[in-house]
């Protein structure tokens, strides 16, 4: 039967009827290759042909499967096994994200010290191909690490790694970075999507033949996902991210999908000269720099996983010089910000419309929790009031568009941190069952009207 003929990019996979100088999609130029495709007339009539002739499989009943337990591997990195579920599983693989300059490669390189610290015997493979061994180990001396016991690969392609992890058995391999393996079993340039996924299944298939666990380093792109398609995501057991501001002290390491546990663990980190060094108390090293009280300032605490945290929101409120109000966010939903004040303007009376607010939640996180709305409302209250609040004084609660303040889960979780902290003063939306803290005093608020004749007057 006669083929068609399409055009497809080498860097994006994008199709194309006819040959264009410039791909559409990625805008990469000169990308363009034809390729011959049957008609897909063709393609159905073989497909149900083969499902004609294959043979029903056979089953196997849950009572007679003897469930087994693994033995993780501990990397010494409390906060990092933690994400993992208790440590890295076995033939494991591990997609580790994060944007450029975030601390990935300084993360792997300390697991690599602390593994070869606890077991002499064993042996750490870090593959590279992005940097030489020479590069890598001043990385390593830089960090006051030792390098002794680690072996060095520096190839790009995914049949030399995969045969290399096959062969000598580490205990574990680490590939820096994703984007830059290559396959001869695919077309085009390192970091396409026909090379990632290609790479990526060998990987995958190295790690299940070897039982031996491998790290992928991947970048983030500007939109905040994985360079690469999501289905990317699918081929792995793991993927975590390591988020935060470069410009800022703390990091947190997330987990999205975890084969061998769960999802609800977070790790966070302080980046210091030393590299990256665990936070035993996130909520006591966020308030650590927190002054004396001004207006604007409030403490709320989020979910971060399964532990809640304590975090500085701040506001400030200044009156409209030119035009329409600003409106700034840092670590903040910008939108979800303009629905808060526009609820408090209408419900409250307050004059918002002739100010800029500009909001700031410290420490270089991001409080995308709906828990933060009560603490984001009554920061901006204060300061456009002028007033202070309590140093000792959290809030916590979702708003709705009448003003109503809803609430949030793992209440209980919350108000135990604000007391554990030394806090004297919470402000929530109203329980359905009471919970009491024993030297907590505990404001309750239905609507942000109440904000105004309770908590700011």
């Amino acid at each position: 039967m006669k083929s068609t003929s399409l055009f497809s990019c080498s860097k994006c996979d994008a199709q194309y009827t006819k040959w264009t100088g410039r791909c559409l999609e990625c805008g990469a130029w000169s990308t363009i290759a034809e390729i011959s495709a049957p008609q897909v007339a063709m393609k159905t009539m073989q497909t149900k042909k083969m499902q004609s002739k294959m043979p029903a499989g056979k089953t196997v009943s849950f009572d007679k499967i003897i469930g087994k337990d693994i033995t993780r591997l501990q990397t010494g990195i409390d906060e990092f096994d933690r994400v993992l579920g208790g440590g890295i599983a076995p033939s494991s693989l591990i997609l580790l994200g994060g944007e450029p300059g975030i601390g990935k490669s300084t993360l792997v390189l300390q697991i690599a010290d602390k593994l070869l610290q606890s077991n002499k015997k064993s042996s750490v493979l870090y593959v590279s191909g992005e940097e030489s061994a020479e590069q890598v180990k001043l990385r390593f001396e830089r960090l006051g690490l030792q390098p002794g016991g680690l072996e060095f690969l520096d190839s790009t392609n995914v049949e030399t790694i995969a045969s290399t992890i096959e062969q000598n058995k580490p205990a574990l391999a680490i590939v820096d970075s994703l984007q830059t393996i290559t396959s001869l079993e695919a077309e085009g340039t390192a970091g396409n999507p026909g090379q990632l996924k290609i790479s990526c299944a060998k990987l995958m298939e190295a790690a299940k033949n070897s039982n031996v666990p491998i790290i992928l380093i991947g970048h983030v792109t500007k939109e905040g996902a994985l360079s690469g398609p999501r289905t990317l995501e699918h081929l792995v057991d793991v993927v975590i991210y390591l988020e935060g501001d470069r410009f800022h002290q703390f990091r947190i390491l997330r987990s999205v999908k975890n084969r061998f546990g769960s999802t609800n663990e977070v790790g966070i980190f302080e980046m210091k000269q030393g590299g990256m060094i665990e936070v035993k108390n996130p909520s006591q090293a966020m308030l650590s720099g927190r002054g004396e009280t001004v207006p604007g300032s409030v403490v709320t605490c989020l979910i971060e996983g399964t532990r809640p945290l304590l975090i500085e929101i701040q506001a400030l409120v200044s009156r409209t010089q030119f035009g329409y109000p600003q409106r700034r966010a840092s670590g903040f939903d910008l939108n979800r910000l303009q629905v808060l004040i526009a609820v408090l303007a209408k419900r409250t009376g307050l004059p918002l419309e002739t100010h800029d607010i500009f909001l700031n939640v410290v420490g270089g996180l991001k409080a995308n929790e709906p828990a933060a709305d009560l603490a984001v409302v009554i920061a901006i209250t204060s300061a456009l009031q002028n007033k202070t609040l309590p140093l000792t004084l959290a809030a916590f609660g979702e708003i709705g568009l009448g003003g109503e303040i809803r609430q949030v889960n793992q209440t209980e979780k919350r108000l135990m941190e604000i007391k554990k902290l030394g806090f004297e003063y919470a402000v929530m939306p109203p329980l359905v069952e009471e919970i009491k803290i024993n030297g907590l005093k505990v404001a309750k608020i239905k609507n942000v009207k109440e904000i105004i004749e309770k908590i700011i007057k």
